[in-house]
């Protein structure tokens, strides 16, 4: 079914020429040329977007734009304005609006927003569709598992989704805790607003507390405007402070006020700043250890672990591995357009024989790796091999040297380097895209170097 939108505009020319435009791009249109007459339209019938002309006769366009908002919260509405007046645009926006032009504007334009606000409302849909699943199935529907740990988990995050309450997610790098948090967010009460993220270890320090807090304009060299900072981004949502271990130790004392009093001030400011947001903090160290160390303050950490969550390593869950498997592998298909329907009794028993130091983050870009060596539609022991970068044990490069024996280190390396390469190619049967991969280099790379060793065909095709 086509987006409808409804154009109220009291010039006939401007509105029919419009109306038109939009018509033969897609779009299912109806017309109205007063606010009145546009309210009206919008209480018999939903609209995906409103164009909505300031000046218009009666109530304006600013007027019915509150009532248009109570009476299609859903709907986006792009404001119209004459005589380059952005003053009246600008007002529009602060009260709910979309977007705005200002008369007249190109076709091009008018599309262009037309379509950014369509793929928004349905990036919303798809967002609000999710978290209806999520509300009636829980979290096992995104927490792939049947282990008593998997479903210890599963059982907490049901129980904390509904309380508003601080969290600490615990574990392992590559164990899930930002799709924990996710699940947290979707699930809450705060599902409607964003949920908002920020790697601590991942910002230098001298930038991270503009990032959390903001800062005013003039708060540094280079700060010419006010920026919010991450805690009032997530106003009404969930902020998420993944490596809160890395937090440097000066900013903890302002990041605990933060935690304690609902309110910061921005870097340079002096008025304190209110939110209303959750706290999930997450961290694969041991926190009690670095309060031991003074690298973390104590009085934060008890404020940050009101509820705790520990993500057991996939190590301690192997059960898990052929759901996780077949889950990933369906996202893996989509992806990379493979059509991998399943893992051999081979290639899974040495999936269950391995460690996981990267544990589900690893898990995943092994099978991804895999998919991408794979011949057929099952992913054999020789794929996962590969992927997991396991040489065969009958092919081991060992260079032995004889005593008193003269050698060129740079011709050895060549000549090693020129092995490594044949044997790429050989496990990749000649497919050098395959073999670059495997060699972690570009396929130019590869061919560069197939050049350089004078390297054919011959040397490496399955005989």
């Amino acid at each position: 079914m086509p987006d409808r939108i409804l154009v109220v505009d009291d010039d006939i020319a401007f509105g029919t020429m419009l109306c038109e435009a939009i018509v033969e791009r897609g779009y299912e249109v109806e017309r109205a040329t007063s606010a009145e007459e546009g309210i009206g339209k919008i209480e018999q019938g939903q609209f995906d977007i409103i164009l909505l002309d300031v000046r218009l006769p009666g109530m304006s366009g600013l007027e019915a734009l509150p009532i248009i908002r109570r009476t299609d919260p859903q709907a986006d509405v792009i404001v119209m304005t004459a005589y380059s007046e952005k003053d009246p645009g600008l007002e529009a926006i602060r009260n709910g609006a979309y977007d705005f032009f200002t008369k007249p504007f190109s076709l091009a334009e008018m599309e262009i927003v037309i379509k950014r606000a369509v793929e928004k409302r349905r990036l919303q849909e798809r967002i609000l569709a999710l978290q209806k699943t999520l509300r009636r199935e829980g979290p096992s529907s995104r927490i792939i598992g049947q282990s008593e740990a998997t479903k210890r988990v599963v059982a907490l995050v049901e129980r904390l989704a509904r309380l508003d309450t601080t969290v600490l997610i615990t574990g392992e790098s590559g164990t899930g805790k930002e799709l924990i948090t996710d699940t947290l967010h979707a699930l809450s009460s705060r599902a409607e607003g964003p949920c908002v993220k920020i790697n601590c270890a991942a910002i230098p320090e001298t930038l991270i507390e503009s990032e959390l807090f903001g800062h005013e304009k003039g708060a540094f060299t280079g700060a010419n405007a006010v920026k919010k900072g991450k805690f009032e981004m997530a106003k009404n949502g969930t902020i998420m402070l993944d490596e809160i271990g890395d937090m440097p130790l000066h900013l903890q004392p302002k990041l605990l006020r933060a935690v304690e009093q609902k309110q910061m001030e921005r870097l340079g400011g002096v008025k304190p700043v209110a939110y209303d947001v959750r706290i999930i903090a997450a961290t694969n160290q041991d926190l009690p250890a670095l309060i031991q160390e003074r690298k973390f303050r104590e009085d934060l950490y008890y404020r940050l672990n009101i509820a705790t969550i520990h993500l057991p390593a996939l190590r301690e869950r192997k059960e898990d591995i052929p759901l996780l498997i077949n889950h990933i592998l369906k996202e893996v298909n989509l992806k990379i357009g493979t059509d991998i329907s399943s893992v051999s009794s081979e290639a899974m028993d040495i999936l269950f024989r391995y460690d996981w130091p990267g544990n589900v983050r690893q898990l995943a870009n092994a099978m991804e790796r895999a998919a991408i060596f794979c011949q057929g539609s099952i992913i054999t022991a020789q794929d996962v091999n590969i992927a997991l970068q396991k040489r065969p044990q009958a092919e081991p490069d060992v260079l032995t040297i004889t005593p008193g024996e003269a050698m060129s280190l740079r011709d050895t390396l060549q000549q090693m380097e020129k092995n490594l390469i044949l044997g790429a190619l050989k496990r990749s049967s000649g497919v050098q895209t395959k073999a670059a991969q495997l060699l972690g280099i570009s396929p130019k790379n590869l061919w560069n170097k197939l050049q350089k060793h004078s390297i054919g065909s011959d040397e490496y095709e399955a005989q």
